[in-house]
């Protein structure tokens, strides 16, 4: 197995930030959040790039991190929702030890919130959300050596569970 430790992927409100720092710590390795590192190395949020240079140039951004973040990032890495979803990326996480975490929409739409700060659900937020699963969940399903539900637990509960399931298959 080559690359991170882990890598989380996931619809937005799986929760795979707060799960992926919790993880991290369990495992006593860094986070790398590949959405937070383009808003650091962009100086604007993701959002803002979706809106001033469109989906595409946000897509390259995106695909550039990733590939740099698995193959420079040790610790846990987390991938933005759509990130998966690239053929580039589906190769680069070929070797990798993937773990995806779902959830259903009435656990992630408290935890999303359904806000401005993520565009592709920005009009009619929990059917773009339905939408996006449905689209999304066969290569989320193919791409994970694991599944772990999310729904209706805690970080630290999903974190224990996956911090057990790779520490068997490392």
């Amino acid at each position: 197995m080559s690359g991170p430790a882990v890598v989380l992927i996931g619809p937005p409100g799986a929760g795979k930030s707060t799960v992926g720092e919790v993880l991290a710590d369990l495992l006593g390795v860094g986070f790398h959040d590949t959405d937070a590192a383009i808003e650091v190395q962009e100086g604007r949020t993701i959002a803002d790039i979706f809106v001033v240079d469109g989906e595409p140039a946000f897509r390259a951004l995106e695909t550039a991190e990733v590939a740099r973040a698995l193959e420079q990032e040790p610790g846990v890495v987390s991938l933005g929702g759509g990130a998966p979803m690239n053929a580039q990326v589906q190769e680069d996480l070929a070797n990798c030890r993937v773990v995806f975490l779902d959830v259903g929409i009435a656990d992630a739409a408290p935890r999303i919130g359904f806000d401005q700060s993520r565009p592709l659900l920005a009009v009619n937020p929990r059917a773009s959300w339905v939408r996006l699963m449905k689209e999304r969940r066969p290569t989320y399903e193919r791409l994970a050596r694991h599944i772990v539900d999310t729904s209706g637990r805690t970080a630290h509960e999903v974190a224990a569970e996956i911090a057990e399931l790779v520490g068997a298959s490392r």
